[in-house]
């Protein structure tokens, strides 16, 4: 599944309660953090909440930036549970169009489904092949501060059998999403001026379960009522490879009626108006319909402050134009990770201090401009009247379609690349950070 660590774990001189990083949440911010530390020989203690495997509510498609990454972390796709995709298929105003992903010398030609309930474990048990400690079942409570610095030094938890107990380090890691508790605890509030988005997504017996082109519909119809109406949102259908579909949708704040939809109704209405022999019937689904929040644009800063560090959605990374995390989530663990490494070996408190600030600046550097254009994205999306009019029109130039799968998808050159590279590039350089 990985390749040997690069450094294994030194023999303990503390106790097993203190480490050099706590990271919190064994998602795949969480776990790729962790592997990386734990390669440079860093102790790392990994808190997890639950058990592994467990279910996450997830669209389960990994584009080819996430690819990379699993690849640099030497995870092999050989086994069944890895169904491999060549690009995305878009349907909307009549135009049923597939697009192959970019040939690009910076990320791979494919994609990749595999369902969150064993993924998240794929990435916790690399890392704890390469040195990292994983607690399953341990459930953080908050966050223990050093009266003097102002500074967390370590978090409160509960054990499996729901006993209190204490971990130290001198770096704590929030990777706990969404809501992240720990954040929250921390004084780090999510900010309101930037997008969030809301998913839904069940599982059907489906013929179309080994579909090799992700499936993406921006305009969702009901006609279940014997009239067309258009509904909020746009849709995906993935295929699962274990004859399995995984169907959902997705709508974001920017439009009229976030605040009064009802997500799991909605996904009914649309998957009831699909082609019968799909399979999208009540009879034929998996699990219940379940929902999640996707914060996007870095809707939680500082990203880091007075020793708290965050990754992946706790930070709200998730890419404001496709709705993806996991691939920023890993992304920016491997960053974090860096940051964290040249900050331990610098020889006083107040360098080690100024390392660890950069970690913000590069993700300004890195995201910063392509999530300020994901910003006004969200903003445009969310008027019927735009959507009408670039899904009659703009489905229909294929051309221009290639240049939005790559800009939608952050899948360019970073030099030396086509024209389409160089223009969302340049953009992206020219926005003011997010």
């Amino acid at each position: 599944m990985s390749e040997p660590p690069a450094s294994q774990p030194t023999l303990r001189d503390r106790p097993e309660s203190e480490a050099d990083a706590i990271i919190v949440g064994a998602g795949p911010a969480g776990a790729t953090t962790a592997y990386y530390l734990a390669r440079s020989g860093l102790d790392v203690l990994l808190l997890e909440k639950t058990a592994f495997p467990r279910e996450k509510v997830c669209g389960d498609g990994l584009t080819p930036r996430a690819v990379k990454q699993l690849t640099a972390m030497g995870i092999t796709f050989e086994d069944k549970g890895w169904v491999r995709n060549h690009g995305l298929r878009i349907i909307g105003g009549g135009v049923r169009l597939e697009l192959p992903w970019p040939d690009l010398a910076e990320y791979p030609g494919f994609g990749l489904v595999r369902t969150r309930q064993d993924f998240d474990q794929i990435l916790a048990e690399n890392a704890v092949a390469a040195g990292a400690r994983l607690r399953e079942r341990t459930n953080v409570t908050g966050p223990v501060i050093d009266e003097r610095s102002n500074r967390i030094v370590g978090v409160t938890a509960k054990d499996p059998d729901g006993a209190p107990v204490t971990f130290r380090a001198p770096l704590v890691i929030a990777a706990d999403g969404n809501s992240s508790r720990l954040s929250v605890a921390m004084g780090v509030r999510k900010r309101d001026d930037r997008p969030m988005g809301v998913a839904v997504r069940t599982y059907f017996t489906s013929p179309r379960h080994d579909d090799d082109f992700l499936e993406s519909w921006l305009e969702l119809w009901d006609s279940t009522g014997g009239k067309d109406v258009l509904l909020p949102g746009y849709g995906w259908v993935f295929g699962v490879g274990d004859g399995t579909s995984n169907v959902g949708l997705g709508i974001l704040n920017s439009t009229a009626s976030f605040q009064d939809v009802d997500y799991r109704k909605l996904l009914r209405r649309w998957t009831a108006s699909m082609p019968e022999e799909w399979g999208f019937t009540e009879e034929n689904q998996r699990g219940a319909i379940r929902g999640a929040a996707l914060p996007m644009g870095f809707n939680r800063t500082p990203h880091y402050a007075r020793g708290l560090m965050l990754v992946g959605d706790a930070g709200g990374m998730v890419n404001p134009f496709n709705g993806e995390g996991i691939a920023y989530a890993m992304e920016a663990g491997r960053i974090a990770a860096d940051v964290v490494v040249q900050a331990r070996g610098r020889s006083t408190a107040q360098s080690r201090e100024r390392a660890l600030l950069r970690y913000p600046d590069i993700l300004a550097d890195t995201y910063g401009g392509y999530y300020t254009l994901g910003r006004y994205f969200v903003q445009v999306i969310g008027r019927p009247e735009f959507m009408r009019y670039a899904t009659r029109y703009g489905l229909r130039r294929r051309t221009l379609m290639r240049f939005t799968l790559k800009m939608l998808a952050n899948l360019t050159e970073p030099t030396r690349g086509d024209a389409m590279d160089r223009v969302i590039n340049g953009l992206s350089k020219m926005a003011p950070a997010a």
